[in-house]
């Protein structure tokens, strides 16, 4: 489920840091560096938008209120962490608020009737039939598409952007065993709904 940015291990391809740097001391109007920047990293950060929010319509323009925020923030951004993390963290923030905000989302608890008896937590017969005729990266949008926003999100920050246990806690402002517990049912949940896709596949 992970995607990457191309690493910069070719050295006429400056690394993120030496970027930032320029883009830093740039003159107004001289968007080169950060260009770069955004050119190497949106896919990814597109893609994770998607994977976050469950809404592939809305994933291009969080990605590019993402890259906004990012380049506003660049001169407060001090280097204690690489770039790329720094990215990471303002695109969780972000997503997550485009979550919070969204009508009738909510990080429900697990045990409450409202999440178990969820229409979201079970697959539309419409989605399964539209995975048979999808590439495996649609298909894992659509299984994740298809979960609660509270077993996605934890789920897509612990394997797709490798958040910690305890970030992850601290992100959606929940404990850590209800965090670990959150990933384990969404892992489960993940290999039942994609394991049914890939069946209807071979059917």
């Amino acid at each position: 489920m992970s995607h990457e940015p191309e690493s910069s291990t070719n050295p006429a391809i400056p690394p993120d840091e030496d970027l930032v740097a320029r883009a830093k001391k740039a003159r107004p109007g001289d968007m080169r560096a950060f260009t770069v920047l955004i050119e190497r990293h949106q896919d990814s950060v597109q893609t994770n938008c998607r994977y976050l929010s469950g809404n592939s319509a809305d994933a291009e323009d969080l990605a590019q209120e993402v890259f906004v925020r990012v380049f506003f923030g660049l001169k407060r951004f001090e280097g204690r962490s690489s770039f790329r993390t720094w990215l990471r963290t303002v695109k969780t923030n972000h997503c997550i608020n485009y979550l919070k905000k969204r009508k009738g989302s909510a990080f429900l608890d697990l045990e409450a009737p409202a999440a178990r008896d969820s229409e979201n937590v079970r697959v539309q017969p419409v989605a399964e039939r539209n995975i048979t005729r999808e590439t495996q990266r649609n298909r894992i949008q659509s299984v994740l598409r298809a979960m609660p926003d509270s077993l996605r999100v934890p789920l897509v920050l612990r394997d797709m952007d490798g958040f910690s246990y305890n970030e992850i806690a601290r992100e959606l402002g929940i404990g850590l065993s209800a965090t670990k517990m959150r990933i384990k049912r969404g892992r489960e949940m993940f290999r039942s709904l994609h394991a049914g896709a890939d069946a209807g596949v071979e059917a």
